[in-house]
């Protein structure tokens, strides 16, 4: 018997380590913020199914029982119970008369479905407890002169309704079957499985529930806001990347996550990955520079353009320029421009050919992450890539000066989107 109860305590320690384990890996299932024990009184019925010696029956049901207990939640979905029970067996109208009183002691790993399955999402009264374990019994019927004595499994399911914060009406259903039963229940014949499973009871219980501590909630009720939380921001986070993605900074109608050219002037025509349409390759869109001509004077010097229809020093293409609408874009945490930019620098570069007395300022950028020495750093490298450029071009370096600006903080260096806008060169003539 003692070798049977052993085991018995073995399979609820096992249970009751796992619980422990189970905190260990899951930290956000553990919170100081909630109460772990509570103090569980029930009363009921019970119906013993065997074993009976012929003749004698039990009443259904047989009137009664109770039991006490104590619990501890190591986490708001597993904990351990200790609990105590006595059960009156009666015998009925049709049976030989036998009057029997059982006890027993178990502790029993305890399973919070309510937790488990999310009961949250749909109530906040109605809790579930499965119940599982082993431990002590011994009974005494009038019939027999001395106390059998023996183990026994438990398994059962409790149901909860929240009546208040410390307080819960329970029902509970428990089977229970004994182990190294010597006589049946009545007291008058052995078993005859004496090391085995013999005696069988069932019980149904209403009980209170109250909950000790000084928390506002106890573990039975407790949802862990962080992970909901988590969860929210998961979601505000997808929610943001996506209006990233649709945002279309330079109002060519391409959202940014396609367009291959996201700093495009505004109301000049795009091709479908966002690209200024420039056949010639001169670094000018085809349609600023065909309004240019038309109003200018194509291969009009007197109207300051050249014989190669180029805009040429005028008022317009200073402005143009000066207004920053000629710029090289950066990759973050780069000083090379990107390979869809360059056309700036191409622009910049026909410029200065056409106009050999101008002189230009390349204004280096970045944005505002990372520490400001360094984007100072990162802003005057921009710019000497630009000039490097220039002078590999045959550009006398005397008409090019570099200005590093630093970070620019004219948009929100919360969104992507803006700060791919402020990492660039821009450009002055004179």
């Amino acid at each position: 018997m003692m070798k049977k109860l052993l085991l018995t305590l073995t399979f609820v320690s096992t249970l009751s380590l796992s619980a422990q384990t189970d905190t260990e890996t899951a930290p956000e299932s553990v919170d100081n913020g909630f109460n772990k024990w509570s103090l569980e009184l029930n009363g009921g019925v019970n119906k013993p199914s065997s074993p009976f010696a012929p003749g004698y029956f039990s009443a259904t049901p047989s009137f009664f029982n109770a039991d006490f207990g104590a619990r501890y939640m190591f986490n708001n979905k597993f904990g351990v119970k200790f609990d105590f029970g006595y059960y009156k067996l009666q015998d009925n109208e049709s049976s030989l008369p036998f009057n029997t009183k059982y006890y027993r002691a178990d502790i029993q790993g305890v399973a919070n479905i309510g937790r488990i399955m999310n009961f949250e999402t749909w109530t906040k009264r109605i809790g579930a407890l499965i119940h599982l374990g082993g431990g002590y019994m011994q009974f005494r019927s009038n019939n027999l002169s001395y106390t059998d004595r023996g183990g026994n499994f438990i398994v059962g399911l409790t149901g909860q309704y929240k009546l208040a914060k410390r307080v819960v009406i329970t029902g509970d259903f428990t089977s229970i079957t004994n182990v190294s039963q010597d006589k049946t229940f009545d007291g008058t014949s052995g078993t005859g499985q004496i090391r085995g499973f013999a005696g069988g009871i069932f019980s149904g219980t209403i009980g209170l529930t109250v909950y000790l501590g000084s928390h506002e909630e106890h573990a039975d009720w407790y949802v862990d806001s962080s992970v909901k939380d988590e969860e929210v921001d998961a979601l505000k986070k997808r929610v943001g990347d996506l209006e990233t993605m649709l945002n279309d900074t330079d109002k060519d109608g391409v959202p940014d996550y396609l367009d291959a050219e996201p700093n495009s002037m505004t109301g000049v025509a795009v091709d479908s990955k966002g690209r200024t349409v420039d056949a010639n390759g001169n670094g000018v869109p085809d349609e600023l520079e065909s309004y240019m001509n038309k109003t200018y004077g194509a291969g009009n010097t007197a109207n300051n353009t050249n014989i190669n229809n180029t805009p040429n020093n005028n008022a317009l293409v200073k402005a143009l320029i000066n207004d920053g609408y000629v710029t090289t874009y950066y990759d973050f945490n780069k000083s090379t421009p990107t390979n869809v930019s360059t056309e700036g620098i191409d622009f910049i570069l026909t410029y200065l050919r056409n106009n050999p007395t101008a002189t230009v300022d390349i204004i280096g950028h970045a944005d505002e992450i990372g520490r400001t020495p360094y984007n100072d750093k990162l802003s005057q490298a921009r710019a000497n890539s630009v000039k490097n450029i220039l002078i590999k071009a045959k550009i006398d370096p005397s008409r090019l000066n570099v200005v590093p600006a630093g970070e620019d903080a004219s948009v929100d260096k919360e969104s992507a989107g803006a700060r791919k806008l402020v990492r660039r060169v821009t450009f002055k003539v004179k």
